[in-house]
């Protein structure tokens, strides 16, 4: 199967790019019902983010029902990024701003689609409005434990890949972002056409324009949000996933960076190649928790860690600042 849609000139002028946290909601849920803890690439996050979940209760919540392993997910969950990298916060408040009809509609696809609802989506298509404020407390529990730590390193990597894509633009044309995106995206004679998608495409069903957004859990495929008048929604997956979550070779002992930080605070940020709490870099450092806990402090006011709380305890992970020091000290 085909689906072709048509550009404009307008269509072209209006196409951008959005790095946006609420997808990399639904992508990184989605990658973990399915081959998270499998997959060689995904397998680090998910093996420190899945108990976390469990723990939390979040694997059998609003999520689990809402986002199931393949196939349609409901559009009201990824509202069209109002910017180029809008917060969490702003795209929660475009799910809680949802018309309720649209809720309902979104949600009897999904039940056309899966045979049944669970007994949240069903209490969310009775009364949306009552319902939309749980369902976001727990989208933004679910990034506290699961990508707020990473957030930084995922970041980079979608930032990474808009710019490389808004310097091809710049060099070869939009034709030749658009072919490269996907093995199942094409462009030719003004229209971008999918392969394999069963349902037909038009500017009356999709909206104006065309939103980009680079994912890091999407693994190989696609996902389309075709919701007028918002702009046609396409997630790809975006370059340099392979090495997101790769361990750092060690940097040269880092010598040169210690000599400026000390050695008990760059020992504790080579340490944080994944997000930790401070009895547990105590365990593995052999430093004292309230040495830990005095360095991380220095540290977080330097702008080189960041805290996140994850149930009782709280996990500081490296910064981007930080992740750029150790890179080139190695």
């Amino acid at each position: 199967m085909l689906a072709e849609l048509a550009f404009s000139a307008g269509d072209l002028a209006q196409m951008r790019f959005a790095v946006s946290p609420l997808w990399e909601v639904v992508t990184s849920f989605r990658r973990l019902l399915n081959d998270g803890a499998a997959s060689p690439v995904y397998r680090p996050w998910a093996e420190q983010v899945r108990p976390r979940l469990t723990a939390a209760g979040l694997d059998r919540g609003w999520l689990a029902e809402l986002i199931p392993p393949k196939g349609y997910v409901p559009h009201f969950l990824n509202p069209a990024p109002a910017g180029p990298a809008p917060a969490l916060a702003a795209e929660l408040a475009g799910v809680l701003a949802a018309p309720a009809e649209p809720v309902r509609r979104n949600l009897d696809h999904l039940r056309y689609h899966q045979g049944a609802l669970g007994p949240r989506a069903r209490a969310l298509h009775a009364d949306p409005q009552a319902r939309l404020p749980r369902l976001a407390e727990e989208i933004e529990a679910y990034w506290k434990l699961a990508l707020a730590p990473y957030w930084a390193r995922i970041r980079s990597v979608l930032e990474a890949d808009v710019f490389h894509r808004a310097r091809q633009a710049a060099e070869q044309g939009a034709g030749q972002v658009i072919n490269e995106l996907h093995s199942a995206v094409q462009w030719d004679d003004n229209a971008l056409r999918l392969v394999r998608r069963t349902r037909p495409l038009s500017r009356e069903t999709a909206g104006r324009g065309l939103l980009l957004v680079p994912s890091a859990f999407l693994g190989p495929g696609l996902l389309t949000r075709m919701t007028p008048p918002d702009p046609p929604q396409l997630a790809y997956p975006a370059r340099g996933v392979g090495a997101l979550w790769a361990s750092r070779p060690p940097a040269g002992k880092a010598e040169a960076l210690a000599a400026v930080l000390g050695r008990s605070r760059t020992l504790l940020l080579t340490e944080l190649e994944a997000p930790a709490s401070t009895t547990e870099l105590a365990r593995r450092t052999g430093l004292s928790a309230a040495g830990v806990s005095r360095n991380l402090t220095a540290l977080r006011d330097a702008g080189l860690v960041s805290a996140h709380r994850a149930g009782r305890a709280v996990l500081y992970a490296r910064t981007a600042v930080a992740e750029t020091l150790l890179d080139s000290s190695a």
